[in-house]
């Protein structure tokens, strides 16, 4: 017979396994401003003004945190029940891969009443009224659950698993999604291990990545905003040419007519995203050109468009 002693590291063990990491639904984004460039926001007017929140009623600031690791941040619009934005800082692919199956999670934090679980698993989800679950993306022919920071960015298998929350999701059109915008993330990351080295010879580069929600009558399951267009920003430095780079995408939320993004200038999305916006406000990130201006042979090095 076992002993009851023999039995107790067991015990421990398995209920490390399970206790659940404290959620980081926070008011300011100053309180995980890591993960931007310079430690600076983007300014969204009447959303996101000098790190400050307009209606902290309805975006709330998630700092991602997975197995007591901060991975990312997440602006969250719980009327809209999708991401504002996801942005965090690319240290290049280290290692681990995307999980199977997805862990899809919540983050409880953001319904009052509701435990205080961080990135609960998807059989403990019931019907939060200020976030997407599971079964709002399910028996659907047309949307995936798209990452606005895509799992391939994570720098290990936490930063990887820690994307697969459905705070960090928006439904996008599955040929969309794998296609076009599939094709621009492969690219960008490629285009980050390449050339954004600092100063210690170390990967870094900044992401933002962002949905236009659409009319509120265009939704899944008449609960999730469908958004009407998804764009994504990088910026970093390179250190051996000495030069700041940064570049945009964008694109409809529809099937694709082309078969790639438009490589884009960080005025150009401002433009598209809406006056005084601005994505890495008080940095030194190029506003007029493009990674692709610099250097001639991404098409090449990296399977990126002309």
């Amino acid at each position: 017979m076992t002993s009851l002693k023999a039995l107790l590291p067991l015990a421990v063990l398995l209920l490390m396994s399970v206790a659940p990491t404290e959620t980081k639904v926070v008011r300011s984004m100053k309180d995980c401003n890591e993960f931007f460039l310079e430690k600076t926001p983007p300014h969204i007017p009447r959303i996101l003004e000098g790190g400050n929140i307009w209606g902290q009623n309805r975006f709330k600031t998630i700092c991602q945190t997975f197995e007591d690791t901060r991975t990312f941040v997440t602006l969250y619009d719980t009327k809209n029940k999708i991401p504002v934005f996801s942005a965090a800082k690319y240290r290049g692919d280290h290692e681990g891969k995307r999980p199977k199956p997805s862990p899809w999670m919540i983050e409880p934090q953001l319904d009052d009443t509701k435990s205080n679980i961080n990135m609960a698993p998807e059989n403990n989800q019931e019907t939060y009224e200020n976030q997407a679950v599971k079964k709002d993306y399910e028996n659907n022919q047309s949307f995936d659950k798209g990452h606005l920071f895509p799992s391939s960015y994570g720098y290990d298998q936490i930063e990887k698993n820690s994307t697969f929350t459905l705070t960090n999701i928006v439904p996008q059109i599955g040929k969309f999604n794998q296609g076009t915008w599939n094709k621009m993330e492969q690219c960008i990351k490629c285009v980050m291990d390449k050339y954004c080295i600092n100063n210690n010879n170390k990967t870094e580069g900044y992401v933002v990545i962002g949905a236009r929600p659409s009319n509120d009558n265009n939704t899944l399951k008449k609960r999730i905003n469908i958004p009407s267009m998804l764009w994504s920003a990088f910026c970093c430095y390179n250190s051996k040419d000495k030069k700041w780079l940064a570049s945009a995408h964008w694109g409809k939320n529809i099937k694709p007519k082309d078969k790639c993004l438009p490589t884009k200038t960080l005025h150009d999305l401002h433009k598209e995203l809406g006056k005084n916006t601005e994505v890495f406000p008080k940095t030194e990130c190029p506003l007029k050109t493009t990674v692709t201006n610099v250097y001639k042979n991404l098409n090449s090095n990296c399977n990126c468009p002309k």
